[in-house]
């Protein structure tokens, strides 16, 4: 066989392999598109059973009881009596998709016809809605469906972001048309500030925050779980070196991590700290964006950013070290647990009131 009768082989097999994926992912979203539309529906039925009850709120328990004894003995698993009240709170949680009887929808068949409409996401499976009902806040849940259809977040990745309150970290310098931009489009990145979170969570890591910790101990964490600190760095980056060397004249030094964020066509760089941030620490990221922006960065890009991580940082110091008006260098605390929702709510709460006190000083 010819070499260019090999390459149309090679050609044609791999569009044939291209069509065959696509076509069993369109299944897989037919499948599940239909599975929440039937529990969608099941919700439905349920809640308007209840509104025919006399005693809706125990008329309510034992309709969901013997409806889940039946279904499991006669269709099979997938009823429990939890299942069957997470579909009731999905039709009712989702009020966009009540439509609005017509005259003519009168037969069965016109009553149990889906809502085609987008505010239920194919590419969201029924174990992400149960999360999502999770989420009492209309803003929060709207941003966390836009969030994992628009980067793919497995139902793990989504119960971790909804535990690190993403929404509220982000959200924590938007004014109001800001929280509804959010709220609407989800995560937008278009300036340095959209990238920044305050604290950073680490979970992932593995740590303990101690006395003994070491930066590279940190660092090298980072490295061995990079997917998982990505996906808390946010959208747009990839990973470009770690401890990346820079000469000046006859002195080298050394970035712990440099990223590269497509969004903002920038490098972002981290420098990890263990225990209280110094003013030093401040200055030498200064030296590092300063030596990127005139040495690195090319026609086109923006500049970089240089991020300060660490345990515990002094704001007075960070308002007093860099101008004010500051859009490249940030310092932001991490942690190396999930907080309670009360410890983060807390923490949220203060900085805001940081950044409140810090824009009547400028």
């Amino acid at each position: 066989m010819k070499k260019r009768d090999i390459e149309k082989s090679i050609s044609i097999y791999e569009r044939v392999c291209t069509i065959i994926e696509e076509s069993r992912n369109r299944a897989l979203y037919a499948v599940n598109t239909e599975m929440v539309r039937a529990y969608w529906l099941i919700g439905r039925e349920i809640v308007e059973e209840e509104q025919r009850g006399k005693k809706q709120a125990k008329y309510g328990l034992f309709l969901i009881n013997e409806l889940s004894l039946r279904l499991t003995a006669e269709v099979g698993k997938g009823f429990t009596e939890t299942n069957l009240k997470y579909m009731r709170q999905f039709y009712l949680v989702y009020p966009e998709l009540h439509t609005v009887r017509k005259e003519s929808e009168k037969s069965h068949a016109m009553r149990d016809e889906f809502p085609r409409l987008n505010a239920v996401r194919s590419k969201l499976t029924w174990t992400h809605y149960r999360f999502l009902l999770k989420v009492d806040n209309p803003d929060a849940r709207s941003f966390y469906e836009i969030e994992c259809v628009n980067n793919h977040w497995s139902t793990r990745e989504l119960e971790r972001q909804m535990s690190s309150l993403l929404f509220e970290r982000l959200a924590l310098s938007k004014d109001k048309k800001g929280l509804l931009r959010l709220a609407k489009k989800g995560q937008e990145i278009q300036k340095s500030d959209d990238l920044i979170k305050d604290p950073y969570i680490l979970e992932f890591a593995g740590l303990k925050e101690e006395p003994s910790l070491r930066e590279t101990t940190l660092e090298n964490a980072l490295i061995e779980h990079l997917k998982e600190f990505i996906l808390e760095l946010g959208k747009g980056f990839s990973f470009v070196a770690r401890q990346k060397r820079i000469t000046l004249e006859s002195d080298h030094f050394y970035i712990d991590l440099v990223f590269y964020n497509r969004l903002l066509r920038c490098f972002v760089l981290i420098d990890l700290k263990v225990g209280r941030l110094l003013h030093q620490d401040l200055g030498q990221m200064q030296m590092y964006v300063n030596y990127y922006d005139r040495e690195m960065r090319q026609e086109g890009e923006s500049h970089p950013i240089g991020i300060v991580l660490c345990t515990d940082k002094n704001d007075a110091v960070v308002r007093y070290t860099l101008p004010g008006g500051e859009r490249q260098i940030f310092a932001s605390k991490y942690k190396f647990y999930l907080p309670t929702k009360k410890e983060l709510v807390a923490e949220l709460k203060k900085e805001r009131s940081l950044l409140e006190h810090n824009k009547r000083l400028k």
